[in-house]
């Protein structure tokens, strides 16, 4: 992925020249790793003000005590152990955590250089003001008041609506819990984070399929793959060490290697079938390897018949998906699909892996649903070895989806409806009519917010165009890479218009830079994640403990911290943390834990202690590499990381569930079925399970959701306790379900009698409240085949999430003729996110310099764009990048691609200037998204990044 340099060296005004600022004059290549001989320390950390880290000598064995520090990388969603070498309070270096199931010793390169992210010269140092056009620094107590009586100011004037709170799928989850209940005490759903834009059409496609948005197996179980199936998705670039999971059952089971993607990747170069199909059409592929499937007769009808609801509505339209109109519509050869669906029915179980390549799409959630149905006709969904490995970008945006930082849900999924409020509110032990009354109405506590893909639109739009009383005046980043976001030239305005721009970050990231404001915006420090301690979610729903490595650096504050300082200014501090212990203005993360532990029902975030997280990362050498069991030790039995659900009170000791919605074990084992989350029947058809039900299970057959009228018919409710019973009363007695039950006692008795307490359903794989009940192929926005327009529509326009959301209005118009190539976007193994924290490491920083278009040869030479050389890539909205040609074959004729992890620079235009001084990162290139356009999905308002269109020429 390195495009070419010039003898290894930098050219222009990237690392080099950024490192002079540092060390007095630009180095070549050879000089800079030379003095990188400061290894653990390495430039940055020399070059730290005020003694807070110290040089680290890495030519002679270290002195003193060394303090071993069990960490989690805060990069991609696999979870892989740091250990930290602490000497005198300073991180002197660092080791893969060897015990550890997920990485078993082993980093990527962002990995290998987290210790560098965390002392990194580049971060920020103090709260820092624009003034005047000029940044300035200020006092924490300074910021804490403007910021508090500007947000005061709008609350009081144009209402909490008018206000938006961007979380982050970097803090952990207790800061994740935290933040969202802050902006429920402030008053408001106009909170968001970056799950939106990654894997929000997973969790609507695949939890209205069968009960949870989650990753059903984990990377340890691919090693019982027989076949592995991954379509939009790149881990060997995004998720490097979750590749060793899969390369170990390709090369142990034997087991064929299917990659479906527009682009050859990297993990296409391993596949044994590479299937090369037109962005933007993934249901039309899977709909097509479904055809062959129902003509051979290779689907698992028994599994159908007894766990599966509307797969005869799916049959009916996989049946219009000859080999012929697949091809026509995917460009993929009837013959190269027939033989993909004859390895898959031949290598049961096999797996199905996704990333963001199928989810950011105006169809992302017809393409999940799509995928979950693959897996249901072929019977692998709720088996060691099957099911859907859904790999998450970010190191906790798994938690942070849990923990509820959404515009339109509670923690735990709970939703916003009374109930939902009324709960959360027994929880929080405030007053529910008090809690309402922070809000404009009770309409507006439980109606979605905007989410974070259109937010700078609640500053744009009409105000009588909006479902609230007055347009956007103050955004809060934190923790958010704004160029991680579609439409960078509208976001641009939006910012310029808003009274108060506040970002809380490590790092001021490209918020800071890619505005034109002179005064009213704020840059927070905040504390890297190795700077405080706390729990985050692995991609397989395992909880891991992170412990702290060293006190926050230079002015930073923690985020629980930061929450705790505005919630006080903003003078609900009291009843926000009334249950959790603040010493010093700082919450006690383990009092955060367990007031999500008495709230979370639903997903079984009930029974991950403090205390078991910490005994699991203590004795992660006892669990199996395999299976996640501990085999002995004080975990004796649990699965690593308790992974959710871990149904009921710590006390009651669930290990946690391995894999979602496997029958073949018990529930107190880790056993489930399919969750009775959409009624008992629909005109007239049966949804619950006939004939299925988890091992020694007494219900032999479906039944609904438990409740405690449920346990009273059945006889059960005697197994509770007089305080379980008081508890049940105290809610809603009779209609008191598992999901409100604040004692855990219907989880506890259901599954004593070897029930899930969610139910025993069929899937379903049609959602008739979507769109589009029967995932359906849709033409994209910006499409480049005209011809399928008619045959393959997009929506009406219409109104979601409190805006007008356009679609027909924008396919109506052919853009094709002056831009014709399709235009997609990815990650590098490189970087990561937004890239402002990676693109600040010098060790990522050296490995890849330059912001890029891939471009296949033919339109290359068609263009005349030659391979290096600058060129301007035009978008249909308007906006331009300019950045080097990368000639290869790795795309198809037609379509180019372009990373998304770089920003500061602007259309042409270098924007390092812009920077605080100091702050800049080392390298700096155009952001894919200032040419990436309109498009969002259906249900979610996921962006469309995958498949717009783009003219290329010489610049």
């Amino acid at each position: 992925m390195l495009t070419k340099r010039t003898n290894g060296v930098a050219n222009g005004p990237r690392l080099s020249k950024a490192l002079a600022g540092s060390t007095g004059s630009a180095i070549d290549r050879r000089t800079f790793l030379r003095r990188s001989g400061l290894a653990a320390g390495g430039v940055a950390a020399a070059a730290v003000p005020f003694g807070m880290v110290k040089k680290a000598e890495a030519a002679s064995a270290a002195t003193g005590d060394i303090k071993l520090v069990k960490s989690v990388c805060t990069h991609c969603s696999v979870g892989c152990t740091v250990i930290a070498e602490v000497q005198n309070g300073v991180w002197v270096g660092q080791e893969p955590g060897w015990d550890s199931p997920f990485n078993l010793g082993a980093h990527c390169a962002k990995g290998a250089s987290v210790r560098e992210h965390a002392h990194g010269e580049r971060r920020l140092k103090h709260p820092t003001k624009m003034v005047d056009g000029k940044w300035t620094k200020i006092s924490w107590d300074q910021a804490i008041n403007e910021i508090g009586d500007k947000l005061l100011e709008i609350y009081e004037t144009s209402g909490p609506d008018s206000a938006y709170w961007l979380g982050s799928a970097k803090h952990n989850n207790e800061q994740a819990y935290l933040f969202r209940k802050f902006y429920a005490f402030w008053g408001s759903n106009n909170g968001d984070h970056q799950a939106r834009i990654c894997h929000s059409t997973t969790v609507a496609g695949v939890a209205n399929t069968w009960g949870y948005g989650a990753m059903t197996n984990s990377y340890n179980d691919i090693h019982n793959s027989r076949a592995i199936f991954q379509i939009g998705g790149n881990p060997a670039e995004a998720h490097p060490v979750a590749m060793q999971h899969m390369l170990k059952a390709k090369e142990q089971n034997n087991a064929p290697f299917i990659v479906c993607d527009p682009r050859f990747t990297r993990t296409a170069a391993h596949a044994d079938e590479y299937v090369r199909f037109r962005p933007g059409t993934d249901v039309g592929l899977i709909w097509g390897i479904l055809w062959h499937v129902f003509e051979n007769g290779w689907e698992d009808k028994e599994f159908i018949r007894q766990r599966v609801w509307g797969m005869d509505q799916i049959k009916a339209e996989v049946a219009k998906w000859t080999p012929e109109e697949t091809e026509r519509v995917t460009g993929v050869p009837g013959s190269q699909l027939k033989r993909v669906a004859r390895t898959l029915a031949n290598n049961r179980p096999f797996t199905i892996i996704w990333c963001m390549g199928g989810t950011q799409h105006t169809n992302g959630n017809n393409n999940t649903r799509a995928y979950c149905v693959l897996g249901l006709a072929l019977g692998v969904v709720g088996t060691q070895g099957g099911g859907t490995n859904i790999f998450r970008g970010h190191d906790n945006v798994q938690g942070a989806t849990d923990l509820g930082v959404l515009c339109h849900t509670l923690p735990g999924y709970y939703g916003l409806k009374a109930g939902s409020w009324k709960h959360w509110s027994r929880v929080w032990d405030v007053d529910y009519e008090w809690l309402k009354g922070r809000f404009a109405s009770k309409d507006f506590m439980e109606k979605s917010g905007v989410p974070v893909s259109r937010w700078f639109d609640l500053a744009l739009e009409a105000k009588e165009n909006i479902d609230q009383n007055d347009n956007l005046r103050a955004m809060v980043f934190w923790g958010h890479a704004a160029n991680s976001q579609t439409r960078l030239p509208d976001m641009k305005k939006a910012m310029e218009k808003l009274d108060m721009l506040v970002i809380v970050d490590p790092y001021p990231t490209m918020a800071a830079v890619m505005n034109d404001r002179k005064d009213g915006t704020y840059l927070l420090p905040a504390a890297t994640q190795f700077e405080t301690h706390g729990s985050v979610t692995a991609s397989n729903r395992s909880l891991q403990w992170r412990d702290k490595i060293f006190d926050p650096l230079f002015e930073s504050k923690t985020d629980h911290e930061i929450m705790y300082l505005l919630a006080k200014k903003l003078g609900f501090a009291d009843e926000m943390f009334k249950n959790i212990k603040v010493e010093n203005d700082i919450p006690l993360i383990e009092d955060v834990t367990r007031e999500f532990n008495r709230g979370m029902w639903t997903i079984g975030y009930t029974g991950q202690s403090p205390e078991r997280l910490k005994t699991h990362m203590a004795n992660q050498h006892t669990f199996d590499k395999t299976t996640l069991q501990a085999r002995g030790g004080p975990a004796d039995g649990d699965y690593y990381g308790l992974p959710w659900p871990s149904w009921g009170t710590a006390e009651m000791g669930h290990p946690g569930t391995p894999v979602l919605y496997d029958t073949s074990k018990p529930v107190a084992e880790g056993g489930l079925c399919f969750r009775a989350r959409f009624g008992v029947e629909r005109e007239g058809d049966n949804l619950l399970a006939e004939g299925s039900y988890p091992v020694g299970s007494e219900i032999k057959d479906g039944y609904p959701e438990f409740t405690m009228a449920m346990l009273k018919k059945l006889g059960w409710d005697k197994d509770l306790t007089a305080d379980e019973k008081a508890a049940i009363e105290k809610v809603a007695g009779d209609k008191t379900n598992w999901k409100t039950d604040l004692s855990g006692g219907i989880q506890r008795v259901a599954i004593k009698h070897g029930c899930a307490p969610f139910g025993n359903a069929k899937a379903r794989t049609v959602v008739w409240n979507f769109p589009d009940p029967v995932p359906t192929h849709r033409e994209p926005l910006y499409t480049s085949r005209r011809d399928l327009v008619a045959d393959y529509p997009t929506y009406e326009d219409r109104k979601m999430y409190r805006l007008p959301i356009l679609f027909k209005s924008i396919q109506e118009k052919d853009f094709s003729v002056d831009f014709p190539i399709i235009l997609t976007s990815g990650r590098l193994v490189e970087y990561e996110g937004g890239g402002d924290e990676t693109r600040s490491n010098p060790w990522l920083a050296e490995l890849q310099q330059d912001m890029f278009v891939e471009i296949n040869p033919v339109d290359a030479n068609n263009t005349g764009v030659r391979d290096g050389a600058m060129v301007w890539l035009h978008g249909p909205e308007g906006a331009k990048v300019k950045v080097k040609a990368l000639v290869t074959e790795r795309v198809g004729q037609g379509v180019a691609f372009m990373p998304f992890h770089f920003g500061g620079h602007w259309q042409g235009e270098d924007q390092r200037h812009k920077y605080p001084k100091g702050a800049d990162p080392y390298v700096l290139g155009e952001a894919s998204n200032t040419a990436q356009t309109y498009g969002y999905d259906s249900v979610t308002n996921m962006q469309e990044t995958k498949a717009t269109l783009c003219r290329i020429e010489p610049a």
